[in-house]
């Protein structure tokens, strides 16, 4: 298993982790399209939930593979999707921003591959099997597969 001390971010900003990693939350695509988008029906949980993490000042991780997602939901808006992607990516002090090892992506393999009876899509799966590698046990979700899985804690 990974122990979390350091990620390199995009343009080569590196973001130093001294906590716990069971104190950093993994962001899902879900939490982010809630919080940008005030139509979605959980923004205002994803907003006060967010509050509450800011407070308890624990950092986020989100993944490449979540980037992908999110920048792809927003894509029929290029400027929001841009902005969700710079946010993403170059927000050093508030989101970690992992890169999907081989070794998780071939753990999220096996584990689309065990659940015959869930609809979990396979970024879930790489999320699945990050927040097991580095030992991650909150994750901020509005997404059932996760409480499907059930080896987290959900947030909210």
């Amino acid at each position: 298993m990974s122990t979390i001390k350091s990620y390199t971010k995009p343009d080569n900003i590196s973001v130093n982790i001294e906590s716990n990693p069971n104190k950093i939350i993994l962001v899902d695509t879900s939490a982010f399209i809630a919080l940008r988008d005030s139509r979605d029906i959980n923004h205002v949980r994803a907003k006060n939930v967010l509050k509450e993490i800011k407070n308890m000042r624990t950092p986020l991780l989100t993944t490449n593979f979540i980037f992908d997602e999110v920048y792809t939901y927003f894509s029929r808006f290029h400027e929001v999707a841009v902005e969700m992607g710079e946010f993403i990516r170059n927000s050093p002090g508030i989101i970690l921003y992992h890169r999907v090892t081989a070794e998780e992506e071939n753990r999220a393999w096996e584990i689309a591959r065990s659940y015959r009876d869930k609809t979990f899509s396979f970024t879930d799966c790489t999320s699945f099997a990050v927040c097991e590698n580095l030992q991650l046990k909150d994750v901020f979700v509005f997404d059932e597969h996760f409480t499907q899985y059930a080896r987290f804690n959900v947030l909210p």
